[in-house]
């Protein structure tokens, strides 16, 4: 297995402005080690690129492969990087658009489970999508990526 050191993940968090304030777009981490888990478990739609990828490009494509959905047109608003525990590096822009999270196809990936068992199944990248309040964006989101959230409402107020 290889470090995740060194890698980079580039994504697209969809804000919208409602009258009970700014929500935005996070999906659940599909597979079974996420399943039971709320807390740390929602994610900006992103994913891995090479370093011959520009960023943008990447967090466009990961968009598109992530939700089964184009990404949105619209001023891209830099979140800047922020560096996860694993050590992955993510960047991340914000787009202001409306999506209904019911129109969502998620990519899927495949694992061994259960481990060991020598069956491989197949899992949706995000079981889920919604849109969150930012507060509670905040109390579930992988907690090195609510750097964003407060980018977001920097730029936002």
């Amino acid at each position: 297995m290889t470090s995740s050191r060194g890698k980079h993940s580039a994504g697209l968090l969809l804000f919208r402005r409602t009258g009970d304030g700014l929500e935005v777009l996070l999906g659940h981490m599909g597979g079974p080690f996420f399943a039971k888990k709320d807390a740390g478990a929602w994610t900006v739609p992103k994913g891995e690129y090479e370093p011959d990828e520009p960023a943008w490009e990447a967090a466009r494509r990961e968009f598109r492969e992530e939700l089964g959905l184009a990404p949105p047109d619209g001023e891209a608003v830099p979140l800047g990087e922020v560096r996860q525990t694993n050590g992955k590096i993510v960047t991340a822009w914000a787009v202001e658009a409306d999506l209904d999270p019911a129109t969502v196809v998620p990519g899927t990936f495949r694992m061994e489970w259960p481990p060991r068992s020598g069956r491989t199944q197949e899992f949706p990248e995000l079981d889920r999508v919604e849109w969150l309040g930012v507060e509670r964006a905040r109390e579930v989101i992988v907690k090195a990526q609510a750097t964003f959230l407060d980018r977001l409402a920097e730029h936002s107020a």
